[in-house]
């Protein structure tokens, strides 16, 4: 069993239903369950996900993904002091978003296996406390 987190994209490609990527996120997902892996993301992927539903009104949608991305589905990790100074450390030391800084500390502060996201400037990057950050093309699954 590994713990994996998640970034925001792969969850809006399942949502969505991507044309190109949600086969590949569920072929993932199926993998994990198999696995018994454990999925992870932030509270932060809540807010970006649910702000285009916010924004078209779309209340049961936004209903929906509060629902799926929640206990026992995912396990979402908070935004606290210790991760803000992790988020501190990337920052300053990668070229990283703050947005994917916050994303890459919170896989960080609990210790993640991998961080799987489809930002290929992310894939390959070392970030004490996550053991490999890879693209969704990894062969794991």
């Amino acid at each position: 069993m590994s713990r994996i987190y998640w970034d925001t994209m792969l969850f809006v490609y399942l949502i969505e239903g991507h044309p190109v990527h949600a086969a590949r996120v569920k072929q993932i997902l199926a993998a994990m369950g198999t696995r018994r892996d454990k999925l992870l993301t932030s509270v932060f992927t809540i807010g970006e996900i649910l702000t285009g539903p916010y924004k078209t009104g779309a209340l049961e949608l936004a209903a929906q993904i509060r629902q799926r991305l929640r206990a026992p589905h995912v396990e979402l990790l908070p935004f606290s002091v210790e991760t803000a100074e992790r988020y501190a450390r990337i920052r300053a030391g990668n070229r990283v978003s703050p947005a994917d800084a916050i994303h890459l500390a919170s896989a960080a502060e609990v210790g993640a296996d991998l961080f799987l996201t489809n930002d290929h400037r992310l894939a390959g990057l070392t970030i004490q406390g996550i053991d490999f950050i890879a693209g969704m093309d990894v062969t794991l699954f």
